[in-house]
């Protein structure tokens, strides 16, 4: 009995041990079992964050005034604003709709008269296509002038009147202020990287594994041509779950298209396309239907849900994470989608993000096409 036991124990450590040199033979055991907790444990703890510093806001005075001056200065001194002066709301109001400012707080005429006679009234204006960073910055804009009255309590324009400075909210762009304005485009862009990154990968990866790709290659058909035929019913794929994305939003949801539709579908292909060259690439390089999978996750799908702007503000998060931000195509699409549904054809935002995913799309093909061609030789 003892010495069956003693087979069994030695067995289960011969098979224990050759499994353990096959998951350290195996890198993408070792990527998935190590790289990947340590990238979402630094992801998720340096990466992501919903406090914001150095929200732009535009401050408009519109007469000069001690507390108005006093004001603005709080403003500056603080961490959480990056203030720009201008003149006129029409001026403010440009800088909001090119995104270049996320908040507009408006000092009206007369202002100092107002706080004399406790009736002073503050305008606080958001870019609300980001309800959650809306909110949020609307938060700080209240806090920063709250303090301020409370500092100043003691001064001689606030002795009397003590910290009675109403304060109006408006929400620009998204007037409902309804969180499903910004998250429904933002689905629109986790759709077609699914199906252009992720169903690609895993469709040509299977034809490598079988080999009928190597079988394709004995005809004259050539690599481009290939390429071309796999992507096609992907990119036709992609533009049906866009069109049924963008109906929904309109018929379920009630989103408004502030937008020309044909921008829409002209921003979303070149999405598309650059999705799909993801997807060519990875399959081309990997031929392995779990390893394309992983990294396609990892590539598109992650960083398209935290690193593009979708749901966290990419303000909120360090520098060094803002900068990556760049290279994932995800944060030009979603931008794009927010700016045509919520607020229009803005092209000061629209045509440099299509000009990024146009060069992404040319630079992903070409290689894809590139690698098919080593792969023959």
């Amino acid at each position: 009995m003892i010495h069956e036991r003693g087979k069994r124990f030695r067995r289960v450590m011969a098979l224990t041990r050759k499994e353990t040199w096959q998951v350290l033979r195996d890198p993408s055991a070792i990527a998935i079992g190590v790289v990947l907790p340590l990238f979402l444990l630094i992801l998720f703890g340096y990466g992501l964050s919903f406090d914001i510093k150095n929200l732009p806001v535009a401050v408009v005075v519109e007469q000069a005034s001690k507390d108005s001056s006093n004001a603005v200065s709080a403003l500056n001194l603080s961490a959480y604003f990056d203030v720009h002066p201008v003149r006129t709301m029409a001026e403010a109001d440009r800088l909001m709709t090119e995104q270049k400012v996320s908040a507009i707080l408006r000092f009206p005429a007369g202002f100092s008269r107002d706080v004399a006679r406790k009736d002073a009234t503050l305008l606080v204006a958001v870019n609300a296509t980001e309800v959650n960073s809306a909110r949020i910055a609307s938060t700080y804009v209240k806090g920063a002038i709250n303090l301020w009255q409370a500092r100043n309590a003691m001064g001689d324009s606030l002795a009397a009147a003590g910290p009675n400075i109403s304060i109006e909210n408006r929400a620009w762009f998204n007037e409902a202020n309804q969180s499903r304005w910004f998250l429904v485009p933002g689905v629109i862009v986790l759709v077609m990287t699914l199906i252009g990154a992720l169903l690609t990968s895993l469709v040509i990866a299977r034809e490598w594994e079988r080999g009928t790709f190597e079988a394709l290659f004995a005809t004259p058909v050539r690599p481009g041509e290939i390429l071309l035929s796999k992507t096609i019913p992907y990119f036709g794929m992609g533009m049906l779950g866009l069109a049924l994305s963008v109906m929904g939003s309109q018929i379920l949801f009630e989103v408004p298209l502030r937008g020309s539709i044909w921008l829409l579908i002209v921003v979303s292909s070149l999405y598309l396309l650059v999705a799909l060259g993801i997807g060519l690439v990875i399959s081309t390089l990997t031929k392995s239907q779990f390893l394309a999978n992983q990294i396609t996750f990892l590539v598109t799908f992650l960083p398209a849900i935290m690193l593009s702007g979708f749901i966290f503000d990419i303000r909120s998060m360090p520098l060094p994470v803002q900068i990556v931000t760049h290279i994932f195509p995800a944060r030009y699409f979603v931008s794009s989608l927010q700016t045509l549904f919520l607020a229009g054809d803005v092209w000061a935002v629209i045509l440099p993000n299509a000009a990024v995913l146009a060069v992404m799309a040319a630079i992903l093909m070409g290689i894809a096409i590139k690698s098919t061609h080593k792969r023959i030789g």
